[in-house]
């Protein structure tokens, strides 16, 4: 960790400073706040002086970072407020998050199919590292970065060799991953779409990856789903190969994966079929095929492609790099050169109607013709030889090697053709499915998911931990895996952020503008369990982002068919950990003018007051004097409907100074009558009205909560004492001198001493009271 001011190197001096530093700097532009410090420097083993010391690193670095600003003025790089702290850099000015930025370049590059000018940009990112991330950096947080970082920066130099690789740099291709064996001697294969490093004067075969194989937020190295270690996933195994990928054990699916090792030994013995695993985003499709794939018997031939987002517009691209890589060849291979010319659409005169080569159905004659000339070329291969393609997200193919796909799967059983793909739950009968024998991929049951968090986790987890991130997940491995990595981080991981982005990518932007105004809209539940129904009603996103139903409706529709909303009236994410992230990793500044704004539409609706309440809290939408003249209004039905809810915003009202005055004391008063009646503490919220207001009845209905508070805290002199206080003061309405009093002879018997002598008067009782008092 190393830091500049105007070209100077500054001395960060002790190690947990540098630490506090580092959770500054990775948060730019947020506010982090004392406890989030002393959790990501020391952790659960913070000592009582961790607070205190927070204060001391705090000032210091202000002082480091801005030695010229006084010290009663503003800083223009660092600020404070509210029991938080912030700096304020440009994301170019912090070397990680340029090299996040420039990943996320290079995966637009990718996805636009820009190959040069990703290369150049994976190059960039990967000249920003000099050792090890954080390297000597004390606490959890830094512990968690180190390990994301690492893995990103390998998954980056992956590519970087895959790239090379496509662009027939070879020799640098192998020291690269010569040196990605050396420094992760776990990571036994190559990584995805490379074959093994070329031997000097020898050919190799290009990608075996449609588009790299990369996904949004993913990285190649990594499977999604119950794998422990990272593993190299791509199969590139000729005749009788061994697939040379390290995978770890998986977790909860030993059936399907003996399931799936059953066919291909089946396959080598002449008996074909069609295997099509479905499931949403990260639940495992992957690892699954590469520990199913990673060894097949002697003499038979695998194939693999990935589908993406550039596959649908090359026709046969996908089902020609499977058959490609399965029988070791380059392009000039007979049966490869003739899928080529298969997708070459036949030249057509200028004025050739397209009605003239179409269906009676809309099928283009093309290609039907196409497909069925690839489903020949296939059944030929088959019959020189055992032959299992594999083909992951599927779903993405274009419509030639889908209607082949498709085709092929009728008629794998009498060939020794084996078919296996994986497509995303939600994406439609194209994928061939009526062909194939489908396994739905659900869940791992509580058992698996917490051995999968328990391998996973840098270090054990306390049980409370465990049962949250299993609660968050709901059996997701990706995000069961990305939650245990930074089970001690306070913020929003980055690679669970990566795989929430990547799982609503396929979305468009107005479809995922809706899915984080319901996670706004659900946050508060999930944050407090048991305070509301969970999840929002279509009427309430309706109101909140200004769409109709119907068009709601219609935008949902794909989302709930791929499982991201569960199933019901109510829209409810069906991981809790995607509203976590979805609103955690929205800027603070951005988060709470969305809530705002939704608040203020759903309040002109007349939606129910407790939920317009719920969604300013999840915001956390200061209270100013116009949501403190609403709440003022409502807080009686919000109390009634939902008291938690309300003691939350009371409390956050109690907590804003610039506030009206008078409605902070109302709203105060307010609070403290409310958790008088959850049985809470409340002397503080009513003594500190009764100070402040000069309303007789008021002030004593403030005193007498404050008082009862410590009677049933069993406090019996302080309640006695405020109560003395109030009597001698006489500034309270009568009901509340009588109440006092009354509370004064229960727990007369209580008081130290011997109060209860017949001798002592009334007025020694119970203070010096004016005889004209009642």
């Amino acid at each position: 960790m190393r830091a500049w001011r105007d070209g100077t190197e500054l001395v960060l001096g002790s190690a947990r400073r540098t630490a506090v530093l580092c959770v500054l700097a990775l948060h730019t532009g947020q506010r982090v706040s004392r406890d989030q410090l002393v959790s990501a420097v020391w952790g659960e083993d913070a000592p009582p002086s961790a607070t205190g010391n927070i204060y001391t690193y705090v000032s210091t670095l202000r002082q480091m970072l801005e030695p010229a600003r006084s010290r009663w003025t503003a800083g223009r790089l660092f600020s404070s407020g509210g029991g938080t702290y912030q700096l304020h850099l440009p994301p170019d000015s912090v070397d990680v998050l340029r090299f996040e930025s420039l990943r996320e370049t290079a995966r637009r590059h990718r996805v636009a199919g820009h190959v040069d000018a990703e290369l150049a940009t994976v190059a960039a990112a990967l000249r920003l590292w000099d050792g090890e991330a954080l390297a000597g950096v004390p606490g959890p947080f830094a512990e968690g970065q180190r390990l994301r970082l690492a893995e990103l920066r390998l998954a980056t130099a992956e590519r970087y060799a895959e790239l090379l690789t496509g662009n027939g740099r070879h020799e640098e291709a192998a020291q690269l991953l010569r040196e990605l064996t050396a420094d992760r001697p776990h990571r036994a294969g190559p990584p995805a779409g490379i074959a093994a490093p070329p031997e000097v004067g020898r050919p190799t075969s290009p990608s075996v990856v449609t588009g790299g194989g990369t996904r949004p937020g993913s990285t190649p190295s990594e499977p999604a789903g119950g794998s422990v270690t990272t593993a190299g996933g791509v199969p590139t195994a000729g005749s009788g190969s061994r697939i040379r990928t390290g995978v770890a054990p998986l977790f909860g699916r030993d059936a399907v994966l003996h399931r799936l090792r059953r066919a291909v030994t089946e396959v080598a013995a002449g008996r074909g079929g069609s295997i099509l695993l479905e499931g949403p985003a990260g639940i495992g499709k992957t690892a699954l095929l590469t520990a199913a794939l990673r060894t097949v018997p002697d003499g038979c031939r695998v194939g693999w492609a990935v589908g993406d987002e550039v596959a649908p517009d090359v026709p046969l691209g996908v089902l020609r790099d499977c058959v490609e890589s399965a029988l070791a060849a380059g392009p000039g291979h007979p049966t490869v050169e003739a899928l080529v010319a298969a997708s070459a659409a036949p030249d057509r005169p200028d004025d050739a109607h397209l009605t003239d080569r179409a269906d009676t159905d809309g099928t283009d004659r093309a290609d039907v013709d196409a497909a069925d000339r690839a489903v020949e070329l296939v059944r030929r291969a088959a019959v020189e030889g055992p032959l299992v393609l594999v083909v992951d997200d599927l779903h993405w193919a274009d419509p030639t090697t889908l209607r082949a796909w498709a085709t092929l799967g009728g008629q794998a059983g009498e060939l020794p053709l084996l078919l296996v793909a994986a497509v995303r739950s939600g994406s439609g009968p194209a994928a061939g499915r009526s062909a194939a024998e489908i396994v739905t991929l659900g869940p791992l049951d509580s058992g698996s998911a917490g051995a999968l968090v328990r391998a996973v986790a840098p270090q054990p987890l306390e049980p409370q931990e465990l049962a949250r991130i299993l609660d968050d997940a709901d059996g997701h491995p990706e995000y069961l895996r990305q939650l245990a990595l930074t089970a001690s981080d306070p913020f929003p991981a980055a690679g669970l952020v990566a795989a929430v982005g990547a799982h609503l990518a396929p979305y468009p932007e107005d479809t995922r503008q809706v899915l984080r105004a319901v996670a706004f809209l659900s946050a508060y539940e999930v944050r407090a369990p048991g305070t509301q129904p969970a999840g929002c009603t279509m009427a309430e996103v309706a109101a909140a982002t200004g769409h109709h139903l119907d068009d709601l409706a219609r935008m949902l529709a794909p989302v709930r068919a791929a499982g991201i909303l569960a199933p019901g009236e109510r829209l409810r994410f069906r991981h809790r950990a995607v509203v976590r992230t979805l609103c955690g990793s929205t800027p603070a500044a951005l988060r709470v003018t969305l809530c705002r704004r939704y608040a203020e539409r759903l309040a002109a609706a007349g939606t129910a007051p407790e939920r317009v309440v719920a969604l300013a809290l999840a915001g956390e939408v200061p209270v100013d004097d116009c949501f403190g003249g609403w709440l003022a209004g409502h807080v009686e039905r919000v109390a009634e409907a939902a008291p938690q809810i309300a003691v939350a915003a009371l409390a956050h009202a109690h907590a804003q100074h610039a506030l009206d005055p008078a409605r902070r004391l109302t709203l105060t008063a307010w609070l403290a009558r409310l958790l008088l009646r959850a049985d809470r503490n409340a002397a503080a919220e009513a003594g500190w009205v009764a100070a402040r207001t000069a309303d007789p009845e008021l002030a004593g209905e403030m005193r007498w909560i404050a008082a009862h508070s410590h009677e049933r805290r069993g406090d019996f002199e302080t309640a006695a004492e405020i109560a003395h206080t109030a009597l001698r003061e006489r500034r309270i309405g009568p009901q509340w001198i009588d109440r006092l009093r009354a509370l004064l002879g229960r727990i007369r018997p209580s008081l130290p001493g011997n109060p209860t002598q017949p001798h002592l008067s009334r007025s020694g009782l119970v203070g010096e009271v004016r005889p004209d008092l009642p």
